[in-house]
């Protein structure tokens, strides 16, 4: 790949899915691209470019470079700590907050495969009677259609439910078929996938009390980060919770969330600060599929 097409893929890409791909990440690039351009029958890495050059933003071949250069990376209880705030400080504070409405909405925005959702559905079961009459939505959304098909298969393998997965939840929740693991209808049935660019429109999902955008924006630039997280917040009631990836903050990047007292990893709405600042205009480089 020549410099010249390298610098044309890191253009596309944060302009379609704002990823920013450092210089270093030439090999990267190409190691995950020739099996795209092999699988579209194309000679090589140049008339890869080529052929996006020509090409629309919904058009298969880029929306297949795009979901190659996806990290992908996801497992049960991943972190463990989130999980544990989600049973122990959000959900007795969602459910004394929402008492009236019984209505709870969740949105997980870079679900990958599934696991992320789906712990939060096996951690509602754990909460067991104190849900009866609730209706607790939990939506999962990611850019890639193709983990979203294996997300809302609910099939693992061995490897992938080792990871995280407590084994009393794989007894529990899990029947063996063949060399993998599925995952219970009913858990299966209380989470809701669609595909979603994030630098996209959100805004027609409505509101939700908890969002969990976890290891999504350490891939994305500055301005790219801050619009995401100020429309997050024009999607959240004031008493709503934001969780974020370990290695992530809102800090120095937006007033409309502040961190959590004594929960690291937690951001609640600033209700202090003023309007969250019009969305940056990176957005409107943003997919049109």
């Amino acid at each position: 790949m020549t410099p010249q097409d390298f610098d044309y893929l890191r253009k596309m890409l944060r302009e379609r899915s704002g990823q920013v791909l450092s210089a270093e990440k030439q090999y990267l690039a190409e190691s995950r691209l020739l099996p795209v351009a092999r699988k579209h029958g194309l000679a090589g890495l140049a008339e890869l470019v080529d052929k996006l050059k020509a090409t629309t933003a919904a058009a298969p071949l880029t929306v297949a470079v795009i979901e190659a250069m996806t990290t992908n990376e996801s497992f049960f209880f991943r972190d463990k700590m989130p999980f544990d705030h989600f049973r122990a400080v959000i959900m007795p504070a969602l459910l004394a907050a929402r008492a009236r409405e019984k209505r709870i909405r969740i949105w997980c925005t870079a679900c990958a495969t599934g696991q992320e959702p789906y712990s939060l559905a096996m951690s509602l079961k754990a909460i067991g009677p104190a849900l009866a009459g609730w209706r607790v939505e939990i939506l999962a959304t990611d850019l890639s259609n193709e983990v979203l098909d294996k997300a809302k298969a609910g099939i693992y393998s061995q490897f992938e439910v080792q990871r995280g997965l407590p084994i009393q939840s794989l007894v529990k929740f899990f029947t063996k078929v063949d060399e993998a693991w599925q995952i219970a209808e009913e858990i299966r049935a209380m989470v809701k996938f669609r595909p979603l660019n994030l630098l996209n429109d959100f805004s027609p999902l409505g509101t939700f009390d908890l969002v969990f955008c976890r290891n999504v924006l350490i891939y994305f630039g500055q301005d790219t980060k801050i619009g995401v997280l100020n429309r997050l917040a024009r999607q959240m009631p004031s008493d709503g919770f934001l969780i974020l990836g370990a290695a992530e903050t809102v800090v120095g990047l937006t007033n409309a969330f502040k961190p959590m007292t004594d929960q690291r990893g937690i951001y609640v709405p600033n209700v202090a600060a003023a309007k969250p600042a019009p969305a940056s205009n990176v957005l409107k480089f943003a997919a049109k599929a």
